[in-house]
């Protein structure tokens, strides 16, 4: 595994039955840029997302075979800790999903489970996170209050710097925009953009635009299969395969 990569993926299938649902990919994904996964609805975007951090495991029904490599080790491995690789990752999904906890027991949830309970670090860790994200000064007087009180957009953010105080590699975003009116969807990239200098990150998106906004890398995906990545810059100048060509013409 090259050094400048994050995760290498090597002949992934995730099947249903007779139906694939990813085939066959082969994917780098480079270390602190941010990688965007983009097609149209259906290609299996969330399912590879979801290979990442193994949970497909919820899924019984589906077969996962190949190989993901993360910090050198094929995380899927059926001996392999589950936990451990998941806190490796903060997740983000379509909808803020906060925990009913208060603000600040929101941030520190995945810092408790690893057996921190100072009360100075715990302290420490909240304002830290939230500054990350921009959420300290509109929340640090409302700290003990419930998420509900927050607007949507300022839950994303509560959940990101939920996932950023476990101190991930990895920042996974499945369409982390989706739900969020444009003001808070801006804010939300400008963060990607900031913090990835600290952490790989991988976007979900099937939003043309959004992802010539943010990409460092792409990778176009067309009915479970890789169709091309690589520059953006390249790719979306000069498609090589039609399936990416007649979406830049439906996207534009």
């Amino acid at each position: 595994m090259k050094q400048d990569n994050a995760i290498e993926i090597h002949n992934l299938n995730v099947c249903v039955d007779d139906q694939r649902i990813l085939k066959n990919i082969n994917l780098q994904i480079p270390s602190h840029k941010i990688t965007v996964l983009l097609g149209p609805s259906g290609c299996g975007k969330t399912t590879l997302l979801r290979s990442l951090n193994r949970l497909t495991d919820l899924y019984k029904e589906l077969k996962v075979t190949g190989q993901i490599f993360i910090d050198g080790e094929d995380i899927l491995k059926p001996r392999n800790d589950i936990y451990e690789i998941r806190q490796k990752m903060g997740l983000l999904s379509q909808k803020p999903y906060p925990l009913p906890l208060s603000i600040y027991k929101n941030v520190t949830y995945g810092i408790k489970l690893k057996g921190v309970k100072d009360k100075k670090l715990l302290d420490y860790n909240v304002e830290k996170r939230l500054q990350e994200v921009g959420l300290w000064d509109e929340v640090k007087d409302r700290l003990h209050s419930s998420p509900d009180t927050l607007s949507i957009g300022q839950q994303q953010r509560l959940c990101l710097a939920r996932g950023l105080a476990v101190k991930p590699r990895l920042i996974l975003a499945d369409e982390p925009t989706s739900a969020l009116d444009p003001h808070s969807s801006k804010t939300i990239e400008d963060l990607f953009k900031k913090l990835k200098d600290q952490y790989t990150i991988v976007v979900v998106t099937h939003i043309l635009r959004q992802a010539k906004r943010l990409a460092d890398h792409a990778v176009f995906m067309h009915f479970g299969e890789v169709i091309e990545q690589g520059s953006p810059d390249e790719m979306f100048s000069n498609p090589q395969s039609p399936e990416l060509k007649k979406y830049l013409i439906d996207g534009n």
